[in-house]
């Protein structure tokens, strides 16, 4: 069961990120993520989507292997969120999903607010969260000003 949110961090994120910024966003997200780690914090809610989502729940799986007391959640939008990727894009999903210390589905299928749901699912159980916020006027925008609106402390990666 997802634990305390003052304990919570989510992140947020465009589908798609700048290459020449990759390798800074990278090292900051660990960066941040182990200084929340040092503060306390002890779950983290991924969105599963591709790209940072699934980059930020690999990076939690492998602090929890380093032996850090922490947890990785998904928030999903619906079930069948990966119906149109990949074949290797839905192995790896799937190979994240199995790693996940709990899987919460906002939507049982895909509707056209089931992201925003999603979004709004995290914000609303996370004290922290780290965003990769280059674009005004996008989902990741409409997020990270919910959580603002909120009280979230917000990390913005991408400066």
């Amino acid at each position: 069961m997802l634990g305390d949110k003052s304990h919570t961090c989510c992140f947020t994120d465009h589908r798609r990120l700048p290459k020449d910024k990759i390798e800074h966003m990278l090292l900051r997200l660990n960066q941040e993520v182990d200084n929340l780690i040092s503060q306390g914090v002890t779950d983290f809610i991924s969105g599963g989507a591709l790209g940072f989502d699934q980059i930020a729940a690999s990076l939690i799986i492998a602090k929890k292997e380093m032996g850090h007391k922490i947890r990785l959640i998904f928030a999903l939008p619906c079930r069948n969120q990966d119906e149109h990727w990949t074949d290797e894009q839905k192995r790896l999903y799937r190979n994240l999903l199995a790693e996940a210390d709990e899987i919460i589905y906002v939507s049982e299928e895909y509707t056209d607010g089931c992201m925003k749901k999603r979004n709004r699912y995290m914000v609303h159980k996370s004290a922290y969260c780290i965003c990769v916020l280059l674009y005004s006027f996008s989902g990741t925008d409409q997020t990270v000003r919910c959580a603002r609106k909120k009280g979230l402390r917000i990390i913005n990666i991408a400066n």
